[in-house]
């Protein structure tokens, strides 16, 4: 089925044809490894798991690549080991930093599988290809991309007559809304940091401009020719990190290696709101996917409300749409309990293959559910990473409730009759309270165990 992309670049849909489709080559931006990924941090893992899914199912999971890194030298690493040592941790700051790096690597790994998010094939740490960077710094600098100065190395903006051109702003328009970095030794404000200098107690390493650390963007240009060659099928990523990350990532590559075009589609998501506001933590809004995991919100549950918007547009998290997709996916696993999955059907593989439409795939879930077809309803679902036995650790076995609701259908009936309400309220408290969904319509009492379900809690009420 042809995959139609929208390219940032371009700023159209184009027809994704792969430079080899027996190589089929991505590259993601991954995390800062300083703290808990955020919920927004969680967005573009699972927009870029639909589509390593897509191409996998398209292209044969043997001839696909795909590559999301770490970056594990910062300066909010440093300030967050820094903290911990005056806090007396034992230790250097080196060492300290790099516990950090581990512990934050093993804290999104947790967290981004408790999402069903499959690994990258290749998630490389930007300190295993300090040797990369500098071999690509000092070829910029043979070329007069790029100059020394003070210990410094930096790229020169204006030997690249293309830059802006993925952000379609001017040099002019980027200086004026950028926070811009003076300094005395740049030739031109715009002019990004290769390399910097490290104090000796920050991790550092020996390079011709003498000890110190790489700046953020060379990293991913290195490690992404290290893994998939100076040309490759996607880059992506959050629409924050366009500028100025990718716009450097572009001016370094293309320029290290002329006549080449880095990456060939260029996708980037919207960002994540919450309630309807920017996600701050001065507005109290702010959470990680952690935090949404200790809370008992399923990490299966927080995909599908990813998912239930398209990617290109900002997703707003709200209880109301956690609760409804609670609700969806417990009905769906009961349908499909005891089946096998069928074919995935050729209208899900096709919202997909639209620009990554997993809102429209959803929709297709809910025909193939209403249809009562299970088993296309499960092959779907899997397909973008829902209804698998890997996430289906939150559902508890089904309690039989019959009795209970045949208790409070009895005293509604009573309640209508006396119009005394009580006990129906204290029944409805006690099941609500054990974590019990109560429905009540004109067909009758519904109860269904929720997430929370606790069986002690039920007991008789006068």
């Amino acid at each position: 089925m042809t995959i139609r992309l929208t390219n940032s670049k371009t700023r159209e849909k184009e027809v994704f044809a792969p430079i080899d489709p027996e190589n089929v080559r991505m590259y993601v931006c991954g995390p800062t490894v300083y703290d808990r990924a955020h919920l927004g941090n969680a967005r573009p893992v699972l927009v870029f798991d639909v589509l390593y899914r897509l191409l996998r199912e398209t292209y044969g999971a043997d001839h696909v690549t795909y590559v999301r890194n770490f970056t594990d030298v910062d300066d909010r690493i440093n300030e967050t080991a820094r903290k911990r040592k005056e806090a007396g941790a034992e230790g250097t700051l080196e060492q300290l930093i790099a516990e950090r790096s581990e512990e934050t690597i093993a804290w999104y790994h947790e967290d981004m599988d408790a999402l069903g998010a499959m690994r990258p094939d290749h998630e490389p740490r930007a300190t295993a290809y300090i040797g990369e960077m500098i071999a690509m710094i000092e070829k910029l600098i043979e070329q007069g991309h790029a100059y020394a100065a003070e210990g410094h190395a930096l790229f020169s903006v204006d030997s690249f007559n293309e830059y802006g051109a993925l952000s379609g702003r001017s040099v002019d328009d980027m200086i004026a809304g950028a926070r811009v970095e003076v300094a005395p030794y740049k030739k031109n404000p715009m002019d990004f940091v290769l390399w910097k200098p490290s104090s000796d107690d920050l991790p550092g390493w020996d390079s011709p401009w003498g000890r110190g650390r790489p700046g953020w963007h060379i990293e991913c240009s290195a490690m992404s020719e290290a893994l998939l060659g100076v040309e490759f099928d996607i880059h992506g990523g959050g629409n924050d990190l366009m500028f100025p990350h990718h716009e450097n990532e572009i001016a370094q590559s293309c320029c290290v290696n002329p006549g080449t075009d880095f990456a060939k589609t260029w996708l980037h998501n919207e960002m994540l709101q919450v309630e309807g506001k920017k996600m701050s933590k001065s507005l109290g809004n702010f959470f990680t996917v952690h935090d949404l995991l200790e809370q008992g919100v399923p990490g299966e549950v927080i995909r599908f409300v990813m998912l239930s918007t398209h990617y290109r547009k900002p997703m707003d998290w709200t209880e109301k749409k956690r609760a409804e997709a609670e609700a969806t996916l417990r009905k769906w696993r009961a349908m499909t309990a005891d089946v096998a999955a069928g074919a995935i059907p050729e209208d899900v593989i096709a919202a997909v293959s639209d620009d990554l439409n997993t809102a429209g795939a959803l929709t297709v879930l809910h025909r193939l559910a209403s249809h009562g077809d299970a088993a296309g309803l499960k092959a779907g679902a899997q397909f973008i990473g829902l209804l698998t036995d890997e996430l289906g650790g939150w559902i508890a076995p089904a309690a039989d409730l019959s009795a209970w609701e045949n208790k409070l259908a009895t005293a509604r009936e009573t309640a209508m009759q006396t119009k005394d309400f009580s006990q129906v309220d204290a029944l409805k408290t006690m099941l609500l309270d054990a974590g019990v969904e109560v429905r009540m319509s004109k067909a009758g009492v519904e109860l269904i165990a929720g997430a929370g379900f606790d069986a002690a809690k039920l007991v008789d009420v006068d």
